[in-house]
Order: structure tokens, then sequence, then C-alpha cells
């Protein structure tokens, strides 16, 4: 089944206006489309590297306004309607993250493979915050899909197979640099912190 959906979409990059088959592709794969619009952004990329960029912007308006549609579809259905669409491992794993760090967790599944309608309906389910979840879904998708379509404009043809076995755990990596470098400013911001506060309870000379 799935290789006939590749296909199909492969064949969309053959049909007029190609660009509004990427938008509407991701835009679905944001909220109930099983294949990520990556594989469409990748084969009219490499057709025509002169337009990969605007190729990525598209990809990274559709898949951030169908996130939008996500979780909607989750704020109206409700648990019920999550429990009934994906697997109790899946959304428990979703559950956790969002418990720690709200919102922001979007910005996490909008890099990884992890099926990033998971996230959009079930935040709206879980009722995060709305504003957070936009910013963070903007930040994360333009970043991978603009990622993408940068070496497409700059390398074309050469860095396909690369980009289909690689880019997932790049994106991965990312994730963690990013999460750690987070971490380290914070860690420093509370030490820069106590050395000020010990040094304003000395006495003065």
């Amino acid at each position: 089944m799935k290789e006939k959906l590749f296909a199909w979409i492969d064949s969309l990059a053959m049909m007029p206006h190609p660009s509004w088959w990427l938008f509407l592709l991701a835009f679905a794969e944001s909220s109930f489309f099983p294949i990520p619009p990556d594989v469409l952004l990748v084969t009219l990329g490499v057709a025509n590297p002169e337009l990969a960029i605007w190729y990525g912007f598209i990809c990274s308006l559709g898949s951030v306004l169908g996130g939008m549609l996500g979780y909607g579809i989750g704020l109206f259905g409700g648990r019920p309607l999550v429990y009934k669409l994906f697997s109790e491992k899946k959304i428990h794993a979703v559950e956790r993250l969002y418990d720690r760090y709200n919102a922001w967790a979007t910005g996490v599944a909008g890099l990884t493979p992890i099926p990033y309608k998971v996230f959009t309906i079930a935040g709206g389910a879980f009722k995060i915050n709305f504003k957070i979840f936009v910013l963070a879904s903007i930040a994360s998708r333009t970043l991978r899909f603009m990622a993408e379509g940068v070496l497409l404009f700059f390398y074309g043809e050469a860095i396909r197979d690369f980009l289909f076995k690689w880019f997932n755990w790049i994106s991965i990596a990312f994730v963690i640099l990013l999460i750690g470098g987070f971490w380290l400013v914070h860690r420093y911001g509370r030490h820069a912190q106590r050395q000020a506060g010990d040094a304003s309870d000395q006495p003065e000379s």
C-alpha cells in the first residue's frame, strides 16, 4: 500500500502546478496523511534545483497550517478521538513529552521521524498552549524543510540519496544538540545568579 502511495506522490511532480500539490501534501500529512512531504519535496528539488528553496518554503507553510488543523481536530475530538486514531503506547509517550516540555515538545516532533500528526492532534486534545504550539511548529518545520531545500539548491540530485537515508538522523542529532545547548545556557544562568547572590550577601569591608 505504501509503495503505491510513494509512486503516486512521485507522479505528482509531473502534474501541473506541483507547488500546490506539495502544499496540499504537507498540509494533509500534519493531520491525517501517512506519507511525509519530504518525498515530493526532494523529487521536485532534484528536478528543479533553482526552485528548491521555494519548495522548502511552500512545504513549511503547508505543514504549519496543517498542524493547526490537526490541533483543531484534537481540540474538538478530545481524548476519545486520540485513543481511536493512535496506539496507547504512542499517546502515553506524547503525553509524557507534553507534561515535561509543554507545547515545545511539538518542535521536537517537527524535526524528527516521530509522526507529526500524533503531536498536532494530541496537542489539541490535551489543550496545550496554542501560541507556543504554533511557534514551535513554525521553528521546527521551517528548519527541517528549508534545510532540505537549501541542500537541494546547492547539490541537486547528488544529495537525494543522502537526504532519504540520513536526514532524519541528522534532525535527531540537531534536536539533541539544541536541547543540550538550552540546558547549558539555563545551567550557566542559574550558576551566575547564585554567584551574584553570594556576592551580594557578603558584608562590605
